[in-house]
């Protein structure tokens, strides 16, 4: 069997209530993200002034009353970045977030599958509210330089980061092709110094072969606006009437457009609901399969792990609740949210949570995740061991699956399940 090298290397363990993201590679495809609406209108709503009366106070006493009148301090954008960034923040919402009009349009090139940037994915640490690496991409910068998964960031250009959101972090670390950063992460207990030369990075969106015993494989690293278009040209390509069954791999997948998740739900689920939009505000909206089922006729297995998150999410819960796939791996990351990217007139933008997505059988999976329907453990300790297939027990017990119905060795096996997380 002669499967694709993984892009990237895992870690040893995720933590589901993590927020894991491709920030320096592909943005901040934290998950779903839903088409922005019209631009707010630019007026203040009306019986706001007062409200805002200490808003001003506070910016005309800095103008007039700043002991550095001529300090970078002052620079008039700063001071309404940090405004819209408190705004933001004060939420409490890790999944919106403020992006700098120097910032905002290298973010939002994240689904186009060329970024420039250091080539780690990442994730905040539940209990310290620190920034770890989860897993380095394979020829990236970060790898050449010497970065691990497992690191923590400490410092960016000798400033510390340790209060920093992702957000924050990314708009740091990121740059154009070519320049470099200095980075000081924490390895055990040691602080470790890299100087790290960022790069054009292109992100394959899919992998795809046709392995032993006439096995299709499909995975998919993002949902990208291409991504059924892929998807069905991989299919293709593959004579699907040859096929004995089909894994389709969902990964380390952390999300991405919400059109896209619908598009590929809709790839193989023949009818009915893909999810339901809840808004919070008692209206709902129910989105079911746009009619372009593929028509696999074959076994299929969905992998997913605890990396998995949103969009991921979002197409494996569809494919559960309809039968129309066995999922097998790990649970799965628990994002149950969409964001809307909106521009801002000054260059930047926002981030915005916008509403729940519910399962067709109406489970919000939130710091739940999906659970599959047979839990298959696999924590590689080496990059050789991530990268092989035979040793993926994943992928085997998949093949196991299909081929003959067998599962895995039993130690590999945690429980059987048929329903949502949390459900």
């Amino acid at each position: 069997m002669n499967l694709l090298d993984g892009l990237y290397k895992r870690s040893a363990h995720l933590v589901t209530s993590a927020v894991v993201a491709i920030v320096f590679v592909a943005g901040f495809a934290l998950g779903n993200q839903h088409a922005a609406g019209a631009q707010s209108p630019l007026v203040a709503p009306a019986g706001v002034e007062e409200d805002f009366e200490p808003f001003w106070q506070v910016y005309n006493l800095i103008q007039d009353n700043y002991v550095d009148p001529e300090g970078d301090q002052l620079d008039q954008q700063k001071l309404i970045d940090g405004a819209i960034q408190g705004m933001i923040e004060s939420l409490g919402d890790q999944f919106s977030g403020y992006m700098d009009p120097e910032t905002f349009p290298m973010i939002s090139q994240e689904l186009e599958g060329e970024i420039q940037g250091i080539g780690v994915v990442i994730r905040t640490l539940p209990e310290t509210n620190a920034v770890e690496i989860v897993s380095v991409m394979v020829g990236s910068p970060a790898e050449e330089a010497g970065i691990l998964a497992g690191d923590i960031f400490a410092a960016v250009d000798g400033e510390d980061v340790s209060a920093m959101s992702q957000i924050e972090l990314a708009q740091n670390v990121r740059g154009p092709e070519g320049s470099t950063v200095n980075l000081t992460m924490l390895r055990g207990d040691a602080l470790v110094d890299f100087v790290v030369e960022r790069a054009r990075i292109v992100i394959p969106m899919i992998e795809s072969e046709v392995l032993d015993d006439d096995i299709g494989y499909v995975r998919l690293n993002q949902f990208g606006p291409d991504a059924r278009a892929d998807i069905n040209a991989a299919i293709d390509a593959m004579n699907p009437d040859e096929l004995d069954g089909f894994i389709f791999d969902l990964r380390g997948n952390p999300g991405g457009l919400l059109s896209a998740a619908i598009e590929v739900g809709s790839a193989f689920v023949p009818d009915g609901t893909i999810l339901v939009e809840d808004f919070g505000n008692g209206r709902e909206q129910v989105i079911g399969a746009n009619g372009t089922y593929l028509g696999l006729d074959m076994p299929v297995v969905v992998l997913v792990d605890e990396a998995s998150a949103s969009a991921s999410e979002l197409v494996a819960g569809a494919m559960q609740d309809h039968d129309s796939a066995t999922i097998i791996g790990e649970t799965t990351f628990g994002k149950g949210t969409v964001q809307s990217w909106q521009p801002l007139v000054n260059g930047g933008g926002i981030r915005l949570t916008v509403a729940r997505w519910l399962t067709p059988d109406r489970n919000w999976i939130h710091h739940n995740g999906i659970t599959p329907d047979y839990i298959v453990e696999w924590n590689p300790t080496s990059v050789e061991e991530a990268t092989d297939p035979a040793q993926d027990a994943q992928l085997q017990a998949a093949l196991g699956f299909l081929v003959d119905g067998t599962l895995p060795p039993a130690e590999f096996v945690q429980q059987d399940v048929d329903t949502v997380a949390g459900s």
